[in-house]
């Protein structure tokens, strides 16, 4: 991944929070880490949840060094791991669908609850998400919308649905880019067609195929984090993109405004999960804990511009993040959102077409 701005500007705040409630598996760590089998902590996650402080702030509680790579994509994630790239990793963050498919593959533990302290914090709907039945083998870490952030000093008509790329394809022309993300590219244009973002029809995967192609000399790039900067920089006057970065991007630029499309966008949550590899579970499972913090998880949510799935944590939250519907969207736009899932061998269909896109 390209270099990335550092999210948090100080540790004071984290720094002062305790992991008592950790109880017995700090204490278990300590002790893996004073015998030497284990001082190191390997996480494999997104970019934006990569921060030097919140790494540190652990690290100065439980003796371990955190140590972190980054992906895109979870396609890429997955990818490494089948690969045989993953044995170092503790803990990863794949989003919800992702989950799915890595139970498919047995490359999940089941996380024993009595081992964790917090889940009861969680949001009704995040205790017993579809995607992992009371979360079993993941936590929620992150949720949010897949939508458009624009320039509104450009842009004077706000963009209000997806259609509005093509209608508007010339004014657009290589100055905004889609994700590199086959499901969320496909599956937007599903739902401006008025299909599912998992839909499992050919017919309607081409049509979206067909609608991409029209589209496609005047995309930039399929990008999921370059963006971030041309945006700010002028270059870029759209992109598509995930509500949490568009949040970050927006303080650094009031004139940037982010939209979820009214036919409706992917409504997604960020997990942690421990791979059957890992090498240092006790460690992984004081990550866990530490996340599971109200504070923790408040502190992080409103230093990253996050929405976090923690119902104490929110409560903490200043009302202006609380209000944000950037971040908290009302029902009656989350209503038109669905979740990407996994759609099994008809995944090659979805391939099939993303290369032909991408490659022409």
């Amino acid at each position: 991944m390209k270099n990335r701005r550092k999210f948090l500007q100080g540790i004071t705040a984290l720094s002062s929070l305790s992991l008592a409630s950790c109880g017995w598996r700090l204490a278990d760590v300590r002790a893996t880490t004073a015998s030497g089998r284990s001082d190191q902590l390997y996480l494999y996650t997104w970019t934006q949840y990569s921060d030097q402080e919140l790494l540190q702030t652990f690290s100065a509680q439980t003796g371990m060094k955190v140590l972190v790579d980054v992906y895109d994509s979870n396609e890429v994630m997955l990818a490494k791991l089948l690969a045989g790239g993953g044995g170092t990793y503790s803990l990863i963050y794949p989003s919800d669908y992702m989950v799915e498919k890595m139970l498919e593959k047995s490359l999940l533990i089941e996380l024993n609850t009595d081992k964790l302290v917090g889940l009861d914090n969680l949001f009704p709907q995040f205790q017993n998400p579809s995607y992992d039945p009371k979360n079993r083998y993941s936590i929620p870490f992150n949720w949010g919308t897949t939508g458009l952030i624009y320039n509104s000093e450009i842009l004077k008509e706000a963009p209000q649905d997806w259609e509005y790329l093509w209608r508007n394809q010339k004014l657009l022309n290589k100055r905004m880019t889609l994700l590199n993300d086959v499901r969320e590219v496909m599956g937007a244009v599903l739902r401006m067609l008025g299909y599912s973002y998992n839909s499992q029809n050919e017919n309607e995967i081409k049509q979206a195929y067909e609608q991409l192609t029209i589209l496609k000399e005047a995309i930039a790039a399929f990008d999921t984090d370059a963006w971030r900067n041309q945006i700010l920089a002028g270059d870029l006057t759209l992109a598509m993109c995930y509500s949490a970065d568009a949040i970050k991007i927006i303080k650094e630029n009031p004139r940037l405004k982010y939209v979820i499309p009214r036919s409706g966008s992917s409504l997604w949550t960020d997990t942690i999960v421990i791979p059957k590899s890992a090498p240092n579970v006790d460690g992984a499972y004081a990550w866990i804990n530490f996340i599971l913090q109200p504070e923790v998880a408040a502190t992080t949510s409103e230093r990253l511009k996050i929405s976090t799935p923690n119902s104490a944590a929110f409560e903490q939250l200043p009302k202006q993040i609380k209000n944000n519907e950037n971040l908290y969207p009302p029902s009656s736009i989350l209503e038109k959102c669905e979740r990407i899932s996994p759609v099994g061998e008809f995944e090659d269909v979805y391939e099939r077409y993303w290369t032909q896109l991408t490659s022409s």
